[in-house]
């Protein structure tokens, strides 16, 4: 089977890259470059609903030191999903997830943002989460429409006192939170600017 034939049959699929190599190299671990070959990946992908619910996970983020958190890397995945897993036992969609210091990093599957008095505040990065694609858009869009958007240390507390909070990445684009622990959140102005300005530049 082609992979034009399955998209021909799936033309709302979300496509991904991989890269798989088929020899191994020095010690079994690093992948022969010259084995390696592009895979592509069709699936269709619903829709996000409009807003989701967070707390503040247990588990917290590893540093560069033992892992690769630069990286959209395969063996971070497990401890996002147990700090999804164990959030949405407690019956929230998401949940926010310290460094190992204790400051706020970026929810268990996208970036973090707060808003206050008017600014845009998000955890700068500082080497314990992937500093993606979509939040520096974010970022450079609301910054050269004259919001100001400063990338400090954030404690959860600033989560709990924040007017609204949002998030970004690459599946949900511009999602809003609609409730922090017992307390609920309306989107709010920043985040529609946000979202407004990011759907204006991926349709452009």
């Amino acid at each position: 089977m082609t992979a034009s034939s399955v998209s021909a049959r799936t033309p709302r699929s979300t496509s991904g890259r991989c890269i798989g190599a088929e020899r191994s190299g020095a010690l079994l671990v690093a992948p022969d470059p010259e084995s390696t070959k592009w895979c592509l990946t069709l699936y269709e992908a619903p829709r996000p609903p409009e807003g989701f619910s967070i707390t503040l996970s247990p588990y917290r983020k590893p540093s560069m030191e033992c892992m690769p958190v630069d990286a959209k890397a395969g063996c971070l995945y497990p401890n996002n999903a147990r700090a999804l897993i164990e959030a949405n036992g407690r019956g929230f969609g998401n949940c926010a997830v310290r460094d190992l210091v204790g400051n706020i990093a970026e929810l268990a599957t996208a970036n973090l943002f707060i808003g206050k008095d008017g600014v845009v505040f998000t955890p700068a990065p500082n080497g314990t989460f992937l500093n993606g694609i979509t939040r520096q858009r974010v970022i450079k869009l609301l910054r050269e429409a004259g919001v100001s958007v400063v990338e400090t240390t954030l404690q959860y507390g600033d989560l709990l006192n924040a007017d609204e909070i949002f998030s970004s990445g690459n599946y949900s684009k511009v999602m809003p939170v609609n409730r922090i622990d017992e307390r609920s959140l309306q989107p709010g102005p920043l985040y529609r600017k946000a979202r407004d300005l990011y759907w204006a530049f991926a349709h452009s």
